[in-house]
């Protein structure tokens, strides 16, 4: 019997799939990350089903055995498994493209909105006891209706987001990203930018959606962030090293743009204590692909490209 290992609690109904397919599965208890617990599991284990936070490297790698047939992730991110790797030993990594991108666009809607109607802020000064009655002037905040949104990377999240912000807001939309997409122009009336630097200088919004690699890191720094209008506002629900926090910090700090959101960080789960200080910030622990739809949709993606794996087919999802 193949024996699949689940490196998380996930909905055991999903699995559901491969058990009737009498596949074995055993699903950890709690989250898991223990480099050599992940050592031996690749050794035992004909698939692994896996999620962002469960570092799968070089060393873990090297440790497989013959009969590993398929890492599969139940994310589109797969910057935390050595896919090089994986490939010189002839094991399958497979993601989940497009199944959490509707609960990202979402999510990183209500950061803007949280933002720039400084919601949060607003919150904790109620629960602290400082409200005592309406006052014309407390939290003015920014309307997003009209506003300038450029978006870093146009992958399914970032059109997404472009949809919702054009047809709801009104608002004008701009994008950067390696491929350029006429088709998707034409029908939404988006517009089309050839440097992060000209989109960074026109943008009342700057939200990134790009996958973690070489050339991202650090994608957004001191001499971009300089380039961005004073009353501007930035959101990462894409990885954390994208951007980089000092430099971010220093930014915010310096008043260069008013405002930022955050749901990835530079070196999880440590955050920049600065952060915590600044009210023009709001954080949220990597959530935004957190639904319970999405959840289950990237489960059963997951699920499905094993099956392939496993049925010696080449997966739907391979990387």
């Amino acid at each position: 019997m193949k024996k699949i290992f689940v490196t998380r609690k996930m909905d055991g109904e999903t699995f559901k799939k491969l058990i009737d397919g009498g596949f074995e599965v055993d699903i950890n208890d709690e989250h898991l990350s223990d480099q050599d617990e992940l050592k031996q599991i690749v050794k035992d284990y004909d698939a692994i089903i896996t999620t962002v936070g469960c570092k799968i490297d070089k060393e873990v790698v090297d440790e497989a055995s013959s009969k590993l047939k398929i890492i599969a992730t139940a994310s589109v991110g797969f910057d935390h498994i050595d896919v090089q790797s994986c490939k010189a030993k002839n094991i399958w990594v497979t993601n989940t493209p497009g199944a959490n991108a509707w609960c990202v666009a979402e999510h990183t809607v209500g950061l803007i909105l949280n933002l720039t109607h400084r919601i949060s802020e607003s919150d904790r000064f109620v629960r602290k006891g400082e409200f005592h009655g309406f006052q014309f002037d407390l939290f003015v905040g920014d309307e997003i209706k009209n506003n300038i949104i450029g978006i870093v990377g146009l992958g399914n999240i970032g059109k997404y987001l472009a949809k919702i912000l054009k047809s709801g807001f009104d608002c004008k939309i701009l994008y950067y990203d390696c491929k350029r997409d006429e088709n998707f122009e034409k029908e939404y009336n988006v517009e089309f930018i050839s440097t992060l630097d000209e989109l960074m200088k026109q943008a009342d919004i700057v939200s990134v959606h790009v996958p973690l690699c070489e050339a991202t890191k650090y994608l957004i720094n001191e001499s971009n962030l300089k380039l961005m209008k004073n009353t501007a506002y930035l959101i990462n629900t894409s990885r954390g090293p994208v951007v980089n926090e000092k430099d971010l910090v220093n930014a915010l700090r310096n008043g260069q743009i008013k405002g930022a959101a955050l749901d990835v960080f530079e070196n999880e789960p440590l955050i920049t204590s600065d952060l915590f200080e600044m009210e023009n910030v709001i954080l949220t622990p990597h959530i935004a692909a957190s639904s319970s739809e999405a959840h289950k949709a990237m489960i059963e993606m997951a699920v499905d490209n094993v099956l392939q794996a496993l049925s010696d087919e080449i997966p739907k999802n391979a990387l």
